[in-house]
């Protein structure tokens, strides 16, 4: 059977992988905080028809003949660029200016940590600060619960991520919670969980303060807050349509050489007639 058959056959996977990750990226084009990815291939094996030799007294040197067998995905990665701000007004809709995560996390037995760079967040019926999509409760720098009460008068939410209320009676809270900002060597080391929240994995390494439930915003390299905003998706529609062309001409190439190596195959057949 011919080489470039199965050539053709591994690069139609690797495009229709290339394929699914653009189609992904382009259905979060309005997706908070989504960050976008990108397919890189590499090539594989190779066939040594013969070696290359070394130059001698009385002949020059040959190089290898090598028959290459194909290609595959090398690598998909998360494109970790900042997206565009789109103010919104509202006071708990919060958008990390610069580097790191907002962590989120459950409360009880079975305690789990998340991050996430979409900040469209609310208050409960507790007055709890959580992630309206799923109820997480968004940490403060000492891994707890952010609170203000119900019966506040109001509340506000600075670049360093502190959270000051009104009370009851009408004097300002004295001690201000502090929304906490995780920050990683390596982000795209991170596991997507969807729902625009991501676990933390080894190879991300290890956070800028050393503690996974993060820390202060704007030290150690973290990013500042900005309150009635949210960041959208990085995903450069443009980019992404021009990739789609790209790698539907790629494979319906591939789709061809198999066409034209079945005619081949097909003519040798026939030889025998």
């Amino acid at each position: 059977m011919m080489r470039c058959m199965y050539s053709a056959v591994g690069a139609l996977r690797a495009h229709q992988t290339r394929m699914d990750v653009i189609g992904n990226n382009i259905a979060n084009v309005n997706t908070v905080g989504f960050k976008s990815s990108r397919v890189t291939f590499q090539d594989v094996f190779y066939q040594t028809m013969s070696s290359g030799s070394a130059a001698t007294e009385t002949r020059g040197g040959t190089n290898p003949k090598q028959v290459g067998i194909g290609m595959t995905t090398s690598t998909i990665d998360t494109v970790q660029t900042q997206g565009n701000v789109q103010p919104t007004g509202i006071g708990t809709d919060l958008m990390i200016q610069g580097d790191g995560f907002f962590v989120l996390g459950t409360e009880g037995d079975a305690e789990e940590t998340y991050y996430t760079r979409a900040g469209v967040f609310g208050f409960d019926n507790e007055g709890n600060l959580v992630n309206k999509s799923n109820g997480l409760y968004v940490q403060d720098v000492e891994g707890n619960i952010i609170n203000v009460p119900t019966d506040a008068q109001s509340y506000s939410i600075d670049t360093n991520g502190y959270v000051r209320y009104v009370q009851a009676d009408g004097t300002m809270v004295e001690n201000p919670q502090q929304i906490a900002l995780a920050k990683f060597a390596n982000p795209e080391g991170l596991i997507k969980e969807g729902e625009n929240l991501y676990r933390y994995d080894v190879n991300a390494g290890a956070e800028a303060g050393g503690n996974l439930n993060g820390g202060a915003p704007g030290e150690n390299g973290r990013g500042t807050i900005v309150s009635s905003a949210l960041e959208m998706s990085n995903v450069e529609l443009a980019q992404e349509l021009t990739d789609l062309v790209t790698t539907q001409r790629g494979y319906q190439a591939n789709a061809r050489i198999i066409t034209t190596a079945d005619e081949m195959l097909q003519e040798l057949v026939n030889m025998k007639r």
